[in-house]
């Protein structure tokens, strides 16, 4: 629908000036001189009124976000500082270690029925072969018990690497 500047100003609630620079910017769609496509200019406005508003919402959004950051790098100085005084060591680091306590204990169990068979001269092969078979059962009960677990350990989760754990 075209209208004359003078009309489409009034309906806008603007001057006639504001409606040319606002053709000029691109924002009102001039169809001849001193003519304007009405609906196009409007629509162009409602747009660029709601690009506005979103830009508001982007800067709180920004606030927000920056503080949230300004949080996170403290708690990180935090950690680091924790982990320096001897507080907190990182839990890949007690992992590691606990695979090794463990790995020891696991080849300390299996090592059992070679060392009875050694020491007790009464016990023949089928008594062995149930010792053996009694703690490799248990080993494999334990390594399947995952009800014990922390969250994510089962899948050998990467994050394990960032987290830390309190001393006491």
């Amino acid at each position: 629908m075209d209208m004359k500047a003078a009309q489409l100003a009034l309906m806008l609630g603007i001057s006639v000036r504001r409606l040319n620079q606002m053709a000029h910017e691109g924002k009102a769609v001039r169809v001849a001189p001193g003519t304007y496509d009405a609906a196009a200019t409007i629509q162009n406005m409602l747009a660029a009124a709601s690009g506005k508003a979103a830009g508001a919402a982007v800067t709180l959004d920004l606030d927000k976000e920056r503080a949230r950051l300004a949080a996170e790098q403290a708690d990180g100085h935090a950690l680091k500082n924790a982990t320096t005084r001897a507080e907190m060591v990182r839990a890949a680091d007690v992992v590691r270690e606990w695979q090794g306590i463990i790995g020891t204990v696991r080849s300390a169990m299996l090592a059992v029925p070679s060392r009875c068979r050694r020491r007790a001269s009464t016990f023949g092969t089928a008594e062995i072969e149930i010792i053996d078979r009694e703690i490799r059962d248990a080993l494999e009960a334990i390594s399947n018990d995952e009800s014990d677990a922390p969250p994510g350990a089962e899948s050998g989760e990467a994050s394990a690497e960032n987290e830390a754990v309190q001393v006491d």
